[in-house]
């Protein structure tokens, strides 16, 4: 099995979740719930029951398609009975890939973040669009092979001479190419000088 080190750097869900969270009763009104998302600029509020523990969610879709579009006063409306339920929970050590695997498989963008029944935050695919370029940089960063080191000029290497194409049993490194002692001295450049040259 792959070492840690090796594998993609893990995120979890509580260091790109949005605390604290907005919340209203199931007994207030859709309007509450919309001023609330109007006056915090956000598409959503969580709807918690007495206990503080999250029933579901309002969003922004929830108030037009459940109450506007029906012709119903907002102010009329309690927050419970046009919620999104139940509440699709995911834990704050979750690794985003998980939340982000949930959310795709149950079709929604957000998840109520608990601990235990407590209420810790709120997670979005938004909030894991803005991670994935980072993610992506480290990624990358970490699968890059580590370059082989220079071969030093005293050390002896056989082969085909990169300039003549013979054989032979001691090749030396100029101009990134190892060649033999023969076009070494063909070439007649001090081999300090060479990458000043290029």
């Amino acid at each position: 099995m792959p070492t840690r080190s090796s594998q993609a750097p893990e995120v979890k869900v509580e260091d790109v979740m949005s605390a604290p969270v907005v919340t209203i009763k199931e007994t207030d009104s859709v309007l509450t719930a919309a001023k609330l998302m109007k006056k915090h600029k956000i598409g959503c509020v969580v709807v918690v029951d007495k206990t503080g523990k999250p029933h579901g969610l309002i969003t922004e879709r929830d108030v037009v398609r459940r109450v506007t579009a029906l012709d119903l006063l907002p102010s009329k409306v309690q927050a419970g009975k046009s919620m999104t339920k139940p509440a699709v929970t995911v834990a704050p050590s979750a690794n985003v890939t998980e939340a982000a695997k949930k959310m795709r498989e149950v079709k929604i963008r957000r998840l109520i973040v608990v601990e235990g029944n407590k209420l810790k935050g709120i997670v979005t695919s938004n909030d894991i669009v803005d991670i994935t370029p980072a993610l992506i940089d480290v990624i990358a960063e970490k699968s890059q092979i580590t370059p082989v080191s220079k071969v030093k000029e005293t050390e002896e290497l056989s082969g085909y001479c990169d300039r003549c194409g013979s054989w032979a049993d001691e090749l030396k490194p100029r101009d990134g190419q190892f060649m033999c002692d023969e076009c070494l001295g063909e070439s007649g450049e001090p081999e300090e000088e060479s990458e000043d040259e290029l």
